[in-house]
C-alpha cells in the first residue's frame, strides 16, 4: 500500500472512532475510590522523586485516576507574558496531580501507609477499614462543605407559603353550548 493511500485512509477515520488511551480506558473501570478529597496520603512508589512525603489530599480526578497533594509534587507552572494588556510573564511554584496507584492512606492509628477494604458496621453505615490495625478511617470533615458553595440568597418572590400553594386560583370557565366556541 502506497504511503499516500495509508495517509488518505489515516485521514477518512472519524475522530469518535479513534483509540482511547490505556490510562483513560483503565480509569473508566475504576468505580470505587477509596482516596478522597481530604484524606492523609503518603507516597509509597519508590521510584517517585518525593517518595515517603505525606499530605493531605486537595483534589482528586477520577477520569484520570489523579490525586493532588497539599505540598507534595510541586513543580513550576509558567504563564505567559500578554502585552496587549500589560501583564508579565510568570512562573509559580505548583502542586502537580500523582497518580492514585503511587499513594495509600495513612493509617490513623500506627501513622503508616496502608491499604484499605470497606465493611458496614452494625447500624448500616459503610465504613472504610485499615488492613494493618483493623481501625476504622473516618471520612473527612472537607467532604460535608461544598467547593462552590450554594447560591444562598432567597427572595420574598421564591418563597410561598402553605396557605398560597393550596388556594384554588383557577376557575374553568362557564359551560356554553356545544356547538359555540368562545374566543
Amino acid at each position: 500500500m502506497s504511503a499516500r493511500l495509508k495517509l488518505t485512509k489515516l485521514l477518512m477515520k472519524s475522530p469518535g472512532k479513534l483509540k482511547k488511551s490505556p490510562q483513560v480506558i483503565e480509569a473508566s473501570k475504576k468505580s470505587k475510590w477509596n482516596i478522597l478529597r481530604g484524606d492523609t496520603v503518603q507516597i509509597i512508589k519508590r521510584s517517585h522523586p518525593e517518595y515517603g512525603k505525606k499530605g493531605i489530599v486537595t483534589k482528586v480526578d477520577r477520569s484520570t485516576d489523579r490525586v493532588t497533594i497539599e505540598g507534595v509534587n510541586v513543580g513550576p507552572k509558567r504563564y505567559p507574558a500578554i502585552p496587549e494588556r500589560g501583564i508579565k510573564g510568570r512562573v509559580i511554584q505548583r502542586e502537580r496531580p500523582v497518580h492514585y496507584s503511587t499513594v495509600n492512606l495513612v493509617d490513623p492509628v500506627t501513622g503508616l501507609p496502608t491499604r484499605v477494604f470497606r465493611k458496614y458496621l452494625e447500624d448500616g453505615s459503610k465504613v472504610r477499614v485499615s488492613k494493618k490495625s483493623g481501625a476504622i478511617i473516618p471520612r473527612p470533615d472537607v467532604l460535608s462543605e461544598r467547593r462552590r458553595p450554594l447560591n444562598s440568597t432567597v427572595t420574598e418572590s421564591c418563597t410561598n407559603s402553605d396557605e398560597d400553594v393550596w388556594e384554588f386560583t383557577y376557575v374553568p370557565p362557564a359551560d356554553e353550548e356545544e356547538g359555540e366556541v368562545s374566543a
